[in-house]
């Protein structure tokens, strides 16, 4: 019974969380009241009490700054929001966007110390879109992550491309792949690897 209830999401109010983020959070807030500014200040940097993106999307000039997780869960109009810019520009197809990708996208924004937004070159691609890319580029995956709303392509204004490719690549966070000639980033909720 136990493992059932683990992997159950409950959804109440816009909030979508598990079993285990709410033990983690109790963990937490139990550190906090025991401890003193250290540790305090050490947790609230791992887990915070709300996450937020700033994206903008260079081929349809859509832009969003939101909250996309705010006291423990994931709001479920802002992952739509969200899944909405990260549309195949294409086609118009929308799907959903995995929130381990905006996770790292978030981890990534804390670590560059930005206050400025992704520039999205690609997010969800549809298998149509992949296919015909493949035809016409190199490098384009047969089982592209993209198509699962697991990948996005990003490049931030300003900034050398390869501090953003180094700053992912120290997180060992899924797939990193460094693309200078078109000036891009790819970040993936796939295993660690780089290319």
């Amino acid at each position: 019974m136990n493992r059932q209830i683990e992997s159950l999401d409950i959804d109440e109010g816009g909030f979508v969380a598990s079993r285990r983020r709410f033990l983690t959070t109790m963990a937490c807030g139990s550190l906090l009241t025991l401890s003193g500014t250290g540790i305090a200040n050490a947790a609230a940097r791992h887990f915070p009490s709300h996450k937020s993106l700033s994206l903008q999307h260079v081929h349809t000039g859509d832009k969003l700054k939101l909250t996309y997780f705010e006291q423990g869960g994931y709001l479920k109009d802002a992952l739509h929001e969200i899944s909405y810019l990260l549309r195949d520009y294409h086609t118009d197809d929308v799907h959903p966007i995995d929130p381990a990708l905006l996770d790292q996208l978030y981890d990534l924004k804390l670590a560059l110390g930005l206050n400025k937004p992704f520039h999205i070159f690609s997010g969800y691609r549809s298998p149509h879109t992949n296919a015909k890319l493949r035809r016409r580029l190199r490098g384009v995956a047969k089982h592209s992550l993209h198509m699962q709303g697991r990948a996005i392509d990003i490049h931030v204004d300003g900034l050398d491309l390869r501090r953003v490719r180094n700053a992912a690549l120290a997180m060992r966070r899924g797939g990193v792949g460094y693309y200078p000639r078109a000036n891009f980033v790819h970040l993936d909720t796939g295993d660690f690897r780089y290319w």
